[in-house]
């Protein structure tokens, strides 16, 4: 990475490399001490002298989401575990690039509970993708790319590499707009009009009933996941709007 000699060129080099895992968005953002008070206490510590995060995105199998009809499968469940192990393995080589740089970096699991109450993980990587450029936070609590909408996982990175603040930038329509397609698919009513009344004890008992209904024996879903596809769900969501309609 030294020889990228900017910021916005370390970044280039690691999104090239990463595509290698089969990762389509990468970006980069500043995090500072109110994001890191969020983190769970177990990596506070650790985090404390890393200012930036590479934040690491793959799209979902369309088709795999397409299987899921009403609950999840055991199709969905061996393609999202495939695609945070790929992820797990990007965020190790993105760290081993910064380590081999003379940097500090530290691979966050894209997907390994720390709080089984509230769901959480290490951190969110949903909050730093936001920061980093790559969505905004959708109705349905998860991030919203402009493109591939919630059909993505991620993983990140922390690290005190020299990145850019923000990585990639939204457009300035960025948001669901009229959208809301997720809000009639949900099974349990947890997702709401304003993305800030997202009923996450809603969405968490609806998730552990499906661990038990479709003996998954992990908590995931995937039905907004799957109604979230970005642009086309958006501008389908419009079109029922203006027929009046509820999409």
């Amino acid at each position: 990475m030294a020889e990228s000699h900017t910021p916005q060129g370390t970044l280039e080099k690691l999104r090239l490399e990463a595509a290698r895992f089969g990762v389509d968005v990468v970006s980069s953002a500043r995090i500072g001490a109110a994001e890191k008070e969020r983190f769970h206490a177990s990596i506070r510590g650790i985090a404390a002298d890393l200012d930036r995060a590479i934040v690491l995105g793959c799209r979902l199998s369309g088709d795999v989401l397409a299987t899921i009809d009403g609950a999840p499968n055991w199709t969905y469940y061996h393609h999202y575990r495939t695609v945070n192990f790929a992820l797990d393995q990007a965020a190790l080589f993105c760290a081993t690039e910064c380590r081999r740089n003379g940097y500090r970096a530290f691979p966050v699991p894209a997907s390994q509970m720390m709080d089984w109450d509230r769901l959480l993980g290490h951190l969110s990587h949903r909050e730093l993708g936001a920061l980093a450029g790559i969505g905004w936070r959708g109705r349905n609590n998860l991030l919203v790319h402009p493109e591939f909408g919630s059909q993505v996982r991620y993983a990140s990175v922390l690290t005190d590499a020299p990145l850019p603040d923000r990585g990639l930038a939204l457009e300035a329509a960025a948001g669901c707009g009229e959208c809301r397609v997720c809000v009639g698919v949900c099974p349990a009513g947890a997702i709401k009009m304003d993305p800030l009344k997202f009923d996450l004890d809603r969405c968490a008992a609806q998730v552990r009933r499906f661990s038990k209904s479709e003996k998954l024996n992990t908590l995931i879903c995937g039905i907004c996941v799957k109604a979230c596809g970005g642009a086309s769900s958006a501008a389908a969501g419009a079109g029922a709007a203006q027929a009046g309609g509820c999409a």
